[in-house]
């Protein structure tokens, strides 16, 4: 590399390998840790390249960019920093950063990037928008796969393309959603979602695009739904009349194999793929869960709630959950907690009571996976009794695995048979009485319809 980087951060570790690493790489560098003496060195056209922390001594790092860039149009400047939500990366971008890395960051990474930096000697224009934002996001994560999800999302906000955004049930899809309008161009004009109820009737769609008025429409669980009301959806988007609104999806599946499958036109999974955001499962980013937790707990302050932490195994415990309902079920989870948890500090054995009426479920498996459910099982108990370590789970634990055994054999069984509930108590083999009184027990929803089958 041949240039003159400066490097503004706080750290002197930080500096210190910094300096070491791009000198040994040919570039000539001057370190800092104030924004002070950064700005000046900008203002006497000093460095090719800006790597700055966000929160420094004498400011805010992200704050300096504009300056930046009116006294030194085309100097690319790295931001890294250690806030860890969505909002960073989409400052960064409004703000014309060139790039943005979060802490810790990876070394040669921020090298390559630097390089590509000084090669270019500019950066992509972005609008910088001095409108008030709010101050965060429910969306947290300072895993790698998170975070390459918030430079996409800050990529593609200001754009006009359709968005496809992919991901398990509550891993917070309509968040990254409302994030995209929210941040836009369009986040003073109307945010629609709509499903195949609002698409039912022939005037469906011009009722949905009179709502949306140019703003951006979301359409939920686009792979659910039918034929008929996914061509009304081409049509919508190829006619849209006077005012063309954004449009995004969402979807609990890639979609990619639904079409192969015949279940989503072709036409219009092209037409809403022009950008696709796939939202990774909690299981996928399990060093995030310790920060997600604290995080609900600190908003639960925010509402009255008494201060709560996680001990140390209290954190553990749910880092090594599978969590199958995703962010929706950390969060409601944690929110009891801060409700029931008798000190400041929640403890491992109350976590396990929350948590115990719902053992730990293994990802899914795959459809030719032939494992037999005794095999399943033991394999989930035997993980569920290695939490504990040397310590013994909560008593009750009998009754606990039942239960979570009992509650979707009786909800499959009663979807099988439409809700009939005689049909059910036939199938399962125990007394219709019996069946009542579990489905009241239990708490079971039961909804009667013809089975088409």
């Amino acid at each position: 590399m041949d240039g003159t980087v400066l490097v503004a951060d706080d750290d002197r570790t930080i500096r210190t390998v910094l300096t070491q690493a791009l000198t040994r790489a040919g570039c000539k560098v001057h370190a800092t840790s104030s924004l002070t003496t950064l700005m000046r060195w900008v203002a006497e056209g000093k460095g090719d390249v800006v790597i700055s922390d966000v929160m420094m001594p004498d400011g805010n790092g992200l704050e300096m960019l504009p300056k930046i860039s009116q006294d030194r149009p085309g100097l690319p400047v790295i931001v890294i920093s250690a806030q860890n939500t969505i909002m960073t990366a989409i400052q960064a971008a409004e703000a014309e950063a060139y790039d943005y890395l979060p802490k810790p960051f990876d070394l040669p990474d921020l090298m390559k990037r630097t390089a590509k930096a000084l090669e270019l000697k500019a950066h992509s224009p972005a609008r910088a928008s001095e409108d008030e934002r709010p101050d965060e996001l429910p969306l947290v994560g300072r895993t790698a796969i998170m975070q390459a999800l918030y430079r996409v999302v800050a990529r593609v906000m200001n754009t006009d393309l359709p968005v496809l955004i992919w991901g398990e049930s509550g891993t917070g899809k309509s968040l990254i959603a409302r994030a995209i309008h929210d941040f836009s161009d369009r986040r003073s004009l109307p945010f629609v979602t709509a499903n195949a109820a609002d698409l039912q009737d022939l005037e469906g769609p011009a009722r949905v695009l009179a709502r949306v008025k140019g703003g951006t429409l979301l359409i939920d669980e686009i792979g659910d739904i039918p034929e008929e009301l996914q061509a009304r959806i081409v049509r919508m988007m190829d006619t849209p009349g006077e005012y063309t609104p954004r449009f995004l999806a969402t979807s609990q599946s890639d979609l990619t194999a639904a079409m192969e499958a015949g279940r989503v036109r072709k036409d219009l999974y092209y037409r809403l793929s022009g950008a696709t955001l796939n939202v990774p499962a909690l299981r996928e980013r399990v060093d995030d869960i310790p920060l997600l937790a604290d995080h609900f707990l600190v908003r639960g302050e925010k509402t009255g709630q008494a201060p709560r932490v996680l001990s140390e195994a209290a954190a553990e415990i749910f880092r090594t959950y599978s969590w199958p309902g995703n962010v929706r079920q950390l969060e409601n989870a944690v929110r009891r907690l801060g409700l029931t948890s008798r000190a400041v500090e929640i403890t491992a054995p109350e976590v396990e009571q929350v948590l115990g009426s719902q053992p730990e479920l293994e990802p899914i498996r795959s459809a030719g996976d032939t494992e037999k459910l005794g095999a399943s099982v033991a394999r989930h108990l035997k993980r569920y009794f290695d939490l504990h370590g040397n310590m013994l789970p909560p008593p009750g634990l009998y009754q606990r695995i039942l239960r979570e055994v009992e509650i979707p054999l009786i909800e499959i069984a009663l979807d099988a048979t439409g809700g009939n509930q005689a049909k059910c108590a036939d199938l399962l083999g125990i007394n219709r009485n019996t069946l009542r009184k579990k489905i009241t027990d239990l708490d079971i929803e039961v909804t009667r319809r013809r089975k088409l089958m």
